[in-house]
């Protein structure tokens, strides 16, 4: 009997073809340092993709140009709110003057080196009062785009560097920008629905939706990962461990989990990859590709797109309605507070805003805290509003 000699299948379609990725992952909401998380969770999925699916539309690379696009942005946001916030003009006292209108707020206001919170509401930033009595809603979005000062930006766009931009190249910039945006929305929503007493920038909550996303990527697309249960453990212990830095004193957790939770079900719905039997069968020449014909996805993966996008759309039409209802989800859970912050004897957890009764004689100034009773008394000539608002708030702080 003759022997007969199948011929080797070679998939040669050409596509374009993105930078070299990066092989480093890890959100350092808090600078902390990257960790080898990505390349380490790919490189199981690398280790099994034969080159030719490299080539092929669906496992093709992308060049990364949106997320070093909202990089910039940001950038520009601060400088802009900088010169919105002038200082000089604004405050008694201010950090690194020789900025001239783009000098900081005194340390004790404003520990992030930043504008001050009045310049930041200005901007745009997150006031539940304004959203819900006010009717601007537009605030859930234009807060991920601000931040709370100089190191807040570089601990945020380092992460959204170091996890963006390999997302990016895998995944497209369609994806992965509506996934940070939405992501975003989510942590703003959750935000609001708990803490309704300050003001919220970041875009922390948009950058953990990016992490929840690669968790959910790889659940999703198990079966064509190598090493999966180590990249499992690795991504969850990174996970964990940035989520319980949120219970620290002046970190909005809820935006976190709010991101994270959308990025995770969002995850799920765009992220979801073709199994490699039926990209090997498109490809293929006949009769190669007649022979017994594969599903495109697995089942587990229709089930986990179909409930994470109901899940995901019924969460944010009930929250966005609680929302503008003025509902406080304190009301109803009352130690949900803890997940994000957790007061210690070297810390509290006090919110609220600070207020002050003011006493002028003359060119002399007293202020009282109205939750404290702490006074101070400043020899001030003509101050402004924004003046005595700042010397409160470093006073009752």
């Amino acid at each position: 009997m003759a022997e007969t000699h199948r011929p080797e299948i070679q998939l040669k379609v050409h596509s374009r073809r993105g930078l070299g990725a990066g092989n480093v992952i890890h959100p350092v909401e808090v600078e902390s340092s990257p960790t080898p998380l990505l390349g380490a969770v790919h490189a199981g999925y690398q280790s099994q993709t034969p080159s030719p699916f490299r080539e092929v539309k669906h496992f093709k690379k992308w060049f990364p140009w949106l997320i070093p696009s909202f990089v910039i942005a940001d950038i520009v946001l601060l400088i802009i709110t900088m010169y919105v916030n002038n200082c000089p003009k604004n405050s008694v006292s201010c950090i690194a003057t020789f900025l001239g209108r783009f000098s900081f707020q005194p340390f004790k206001e404003n520990p992030l080196l930043g504008p001050s919170s009045s310049a930041l509401e200005k901007m745009g930033a997150l006031d539940i009062n304004k959203v819900v009595d006010h009717h601007q809603g537009w605030r859930l979005i234009t807060c991920i785009w601000l931040h709370g000062g100089l190191l807040h930006l570089l601990a945020n766009m380092l992460s959204l560097l170091v996890i963006g931009i390999r997302l990016e190249q895998e995944f497209g910039f369609i994806r992965i920008g509506l996934l940070y945006i939405i992501s975003g929305f989510g942590g703003s929503l959750l935000s609001g629905l708990f803490l309704q007493s300050n003001i919220s920038v970041g875009a922390s909550g948009a950058v953990f939706g990016l992490l929840g996303a690669m968790l959910s990527e790889l659940i999703t697309n198990w079966t064509i990962y190598a090493n999966k249960v180590a990249a499992l453990v690795t991504l969850v212990i990174i996970i964990v461990i940035n989520l319980a830095v949120g219970i620290l004193p002046q970190v909005d957790n809820f935006a976190h989990l709010g991101g994270f939770s959308s990025g995770f079900l969002l995850g799920f719905v765009f992220l979801m990859r073709p199994q490699f039997g039926w990209v090997s069968q498109r490809y293929a020449p006949p009769p190669y590709s007649r022979s017994g014909a594969k599903p495109k996805y697995k089942t587990y993966q229709r089930i986990l797109w179909i409930a994470s996008l109901i899940i995901l759309v019924a969460g944010m039409i009930g929250g966005l309605v609680a929302l503008l209802r003025g509902v406080n989800l304190n009301d109803h859970c009352s130690w949900c507070h803890y997940m994000s912050c957790v007061p210690t004897s070297r810390w509290n957890c006090d919110t609220s805003a600070v207020s002050c009764v003011s006493e002028q004689t003359g060119n002399q100034y007293t202020l009282t805290c109205s939750n404290s009773g702490k006074n101070g008394t400043y020899i001030l000539t003509d101050p402004n509003t924004s003046q005595l608002r700042g010397l409160c708030s470093q006073l009752c702080r």
